[in-house]
């Protein structure tokens, strides 16, 4: 009897997901994305402050994506041969230094090049962040634990908006970016105490040219079509907003990850209980739902509706997603399904950046959020013709 009451204890602990390890590395997850979350409404102001237009204000955005984009590949592959703390702990570096800069631009080039910088650190330590989670949490729990994790990711984006642009108010631009980068430190000094896994010998001699894992890339599609909607809220919402005399922008931040939140607490554990045909096409229609309400924005009342939607729509599928995209890859590939996976994440935000800066330009705000919402109808026609696609190969 007593054997029987140790083996479940045993595998209790096995299946435990609130390790000490997870604990830290979802707080330097909290504090890095805070940090992130802080310049994102405000270097749209920063650029308009330098003299820069809605054109511009979509390629400083778009670039910082694009070169997270470009180097999330190496980063897979450098997860697995150099192992996950390198990764990690140069992104973050890297991180620091770039956005602590920001407080001394006075040129938009250099603040195109810092962007450019911003980025590689950004690509490096999410997609070493995403990796050493997954490696931490029990594959039976995965869907649920990715939950958990991101969570500190939403509570940063519930706090760090909002933040930034009462900040603005207060201090200087240069102060706020070295508040920004202070973050940043903290998640360093956090995630240096961490007992990362081990880079095994036998699967650190990958191929050189080796840059996405095949088995990620459904969903990473799907994700990339969602993420399109990113670059016309982050860039464009709050001159959008004020253009139309509608107060209350950081509410709709706050409301958007409070909503995140909610829905991250059961979509993973639905996930892991049903798979992702019970989570995908509604939260994907909450999200077109959330982008025709914000092409329309006659009023705050819309927008905190809109905001509520988009948090419960997203935070519903990301997950879900991502689980998905470690599941059938093997355990020494997960680092470059991570990698696979955010960079559909940044070629997302990074296009819609440019695209819509492009629109608002040619057409005005309102019909960023009406591409927006075509976008996310067009992950639910895929992701219908991936379902038929993997029954038939099922029936054959």
């Amino acid at each position: 009897m007593s054997h029987q009451v140790v083996k479940e204890h045993t595998k209790a602990g096995a299946d435990r997901i609130w390790t000490r390890d997870f604990i830290l590395i979802v707080m330097s997850n909290f504090f890095i994305f805070l940090g992130f979350q802080m310049t994102l409404p405000t270097i749209p102001l920063f650029v308009e402050e330098l003299g820069g237009n809605d054109q511009l204000i979509g390629m400083v955005v778009g670039i910082f994506t694009f070169s997270a984009l470009l180097l999330r590949p190496y980063a897979g592959h450098a997860l697995e041969s150099k192992g996950r703390r390198f990764v990690y702990l140069t992104g973050l570096g890297i991180f620091v230094l770039s956005v602590g800069s920001f407080g001394f631009v006075k040129s938009l080039i250099f603040l195109f090049i810092m962007r450019v910088i911003q980025g590689l650190g950004w690509g490096f330590s999410t997609t070493a962040s995403g990796t050493i989670a997954t490696d931490l949490i029990p594959a039976k729990r995965r869907g649920e634990g990715m939950g958990y994790y991101g969570l500190s990711g939403n509570l940063a984006l519930a706090i760090g908006p909002s933040l930034g642009l009462a900040l603005v108010g207060i201090v200087s631009f240069t102060q706020l970016f070295i508040i920004c980068a202070a973050l940043g430190l903290a998640a360093l000094l956090l995630s240096s105490t961490i007992r990362y896994k081990a880079v095994d010998s036998q699967t650190s001699q990958l191929k050189k040219w080796d840059f996405y894992e095949k088995t990620a890339i459904p969903p990473s599609m799907l994700l990339f079509f969602l993420t399109v909607t990113f670059g016309g809220i982050a860039s464009f919402l709050p001159i959008y907003s004020a253009q139309k005399g509608i107060e209350g922008i950081h509410w709709y931040f706050l409301l958007y990850a409070l909503a995140l939140m909610i829905s991250r607490t059961f979509a993973g554990r639905l996930y892991d209980q049903r798979g992702h045909q019970a989570v995908f096409i509604p939260g994907a229609l909450l999200i077109i739902i959330s982008m025709l309400l914000l092409a329309w924005l006659p009023n705050s009342l819309m927008m905190f509706i809109a905001a509520i939607l988009y948090g419960l729509g997203f935070g519903t599928v990301q997950p879900a997603l991502q689980a998905w995209s470690v599941k059938e890859a093997p355990s020494n590939r997960r680092g470059m399904a991570n990698a696979t996976f955010f960079s559909f994440f940044d070629l997302g935000v990074g296009i819609g950046a440019i695209l819509f800066g492009q629109i608002a330009y040619m057409f005005g705000y309102s019909m960023i959020y009406i591409v927006s919402a075509i976008s996310v109808l067009c992950s639910i026609v895929l992701y219908l013709g991936i379902l038929s696609r993997s029954r038939r190969i099922q029936n054959a």
